[in-house]
């Protein structure tokens, strides 16, 4: 699979692969919302500069590069300096609490950690206690301590495919963490795929709203337009006025299901606005039928479907050409093997059979950092990866997700791992216990909901625990709603059963 994507390329890094693909240097690259412009010469020598920072702060290569930032082309930049320099990329999300990060740098033990600057008093005992060389900081304007480090170039440091280019963190039902380890090859075999898949060429102009510290934002959207030399209308965040102003200067847009729900809310959103727009991808998480449905009617636009995890980037994709079926995920991406396999036996399942979701290519981690009993569960005994999801797929090629097989939510793009949140809750003066589930919401796919159950004689109040769960977690992991109950759905076993809770509170969100 690995020696397929590779024939007839000669470069061999990823950094390389985009100076021989990319073309003219001269070309528009970023586009941004604070008037600065950058074309790829220009953007390759900041990552140089960067990379030559990184050096100057202690970093040696194959060393962890933790990032914690606001949105900017120098985050960006960043990254393709960890690429060239022979780090190892480790975004964080900017919502994550200081005792969230405290996780990720004693696990990962980075070298240096890179903060905004308002964060630098809070983060420096942190990367001191996680024995980081040096703390530096970079804002979304192009100022920072890291910054003033970047003097001079250094040479790319001569990396393979099989070394580590980024680390992604993704956590499990237990709550804890684990880095999935991406290599050159991964990321770069993965981007390929897309170009191709979706006919990205130099002529595409993409709306990049999207944040870049996980993989869509950060791998999928910018690593296509890099190797396909087109170029980004790049943006802090999703704002649906400014969105609609720019459909007319672009190509391409690719979101999450909240960017189309809140299109679809405006009434500037219309066939002549998207006229000149080729291609709408949505990702990250389930896009309903009822919106794929709606966007068409109004545009003439079908969004373009497709699957992905942070362990594999992209899996599957809708096809550019053909018909893209709303409610699935496309067929496998170039390169990239799909099977459904039984959940307890592993034997392959016939076709239109729900089952496990397994995937296997260039694409796909060879594990996680420090942690092989992880890695070795979730591969199967012949190399295939687990994705935990369960789907079927049909006759055709067609992949449909039809549930996971653990709790995961995905909320707004983001994974939502209940396990984390009801620890919290259960520790609340008063809580007997709780489950954390996932239920259908028209703007974030699934709203994060808590059924809370108190100790006998308690009165809980549900505003208090709300306000004790936004000073511990990031925004998004937050309730929605948090459900004060007598009792939770158990089976015979005693197990609580999230499945009756789902059900039963299936139409919170749903408008009146």
């Amino acid at each position: 699979m690995q020696d397929r994507w590779l024939q007839g390329i000669k470069a061999t890094n990823f950094a390389a692969l985009v100076l021989e693909r990319r073309g003219a240097t001269e070309r528009p690259l970023f586009s941004c919302d604070d008037g600065r412009h950058f074309n790829f010469a220009a953007f390759w020598d900041l990552a140089q500069r960067l990379s030559f920072s990184l050096r100057s702060a202690g970093a040696s290569p194959g060393d962890r590069i933790a990032v914690q930032v606001a949105k900017s082309v120098e985050a960006v930049a960043l990254f393709w300096a960890c690429v060239r320099g022979g780090f190892v990329f480790l975004p964080l999300n900017p919502a994550y609490t200081a005792a969230e990060v405290a996780y990720f740098l004693e696990d990962a033990e980075p070298s240096v950690l890179v903060v905004a600057p308002e964060r630098l008093n809070e983060m420096s005992a942190l990367a001191a206690a996680a024995g980081c060389k040096s703390i530096h900081t970079l804002d979304d304007v192009g100022t920072g301590s890291l910054l003033a480090l970047a003097t001079e170039g250094v040479e790319d440091h001569p990396a393979t495919w099989a070394d580590t280019a980024a680390i992604l963190y993704t956590s499990g039902t237990t709550g804890r963490s684990k880095g999935a380890m991406l290599s050159h090859g991964n990321l770069a075999s993965n981007a390929l795929a897309l170009v191709e898949a979706w006919g990205l060429t130099p002529a595409d102009r993409l709306i990049h709203a999207l944040p870049v510290y996980h993989t869509h934002g950060l791998f999928t959207a910018t690593n296509t337009l890099l190797l396909s030399g087109g170029s980004m209308l790049f943006r802090r965040r999703f704002d649906v006025d400014e969105v609609l102003t720019l459909l007319p200067q672009a190509t391409t847009m690719m979101g999450i299901p909240t960017f189309y729900t809140r299109l679809l809310q405006h009434a500037g959103l219309t066939r002549e606005a998207t006229a000149h727009m080729r291609l709408f991808v949505s990702g990250s998480a389930p896009l309903l039928a009822e919106t794929h449905r709606a966007f068409e009617a109004r545009t003439g636009h079908a969004i373009l479907e497709r699957y992905g995890m942070t362990e594999t980037s992209m899996n599957t994709s809708n096809p550019l050409d053909g018909e893209r079926r709303a409610g699935t995920v496309g067929l496998p991406l170039p390169h990239i093997n799909v099977r459904i396999v039984d959940c307890q036996s592993h034997a392959i399942l016939p076709v239109e059979t729900d089952g496990m979701i397994e995937v296997r290519g260039p694409n796909v981690s060879s594990g996680y950092w420090r942690n092989p009993q992880k890695t070795a569960e979730d591969f199967s005994a012949d190399g295939w990866f687990i994705t935990g999801d369960l789907g079927r797929q049909s006759a055709d090629g067609y992949v449909t997700i039809s549930g996971r097989a653990k709790d995961l939510i995905i909320s707004g793009g983001f994974n939502v791992y209940p396990k984390e949140i009801e620890l919290l809750i259960d520790a609340f003066e008063g809580v007997l216990e709780s489950a954390v589930f996932g239920v259908p919401h028209p703007d974030f796919g699934e709203g994060v909901t808590a059924a809370v159950v108190g100790k006998p004689g308690t009165a809980l109040d549900a505003g208090a625990i709300a306000v004790d769960l936004r000073g511990k977690l990031a925004a998004y992991k937050c309730p929605k709603r948090i459900l004060v109950m007598a009792e939770l759905p158990r089976n015979a076993m005693g197990k609580v059963q999230k499945a009756e809770l789902r059900s039963a509170w299936q139409d919170l969100y749903r408008p009146v």
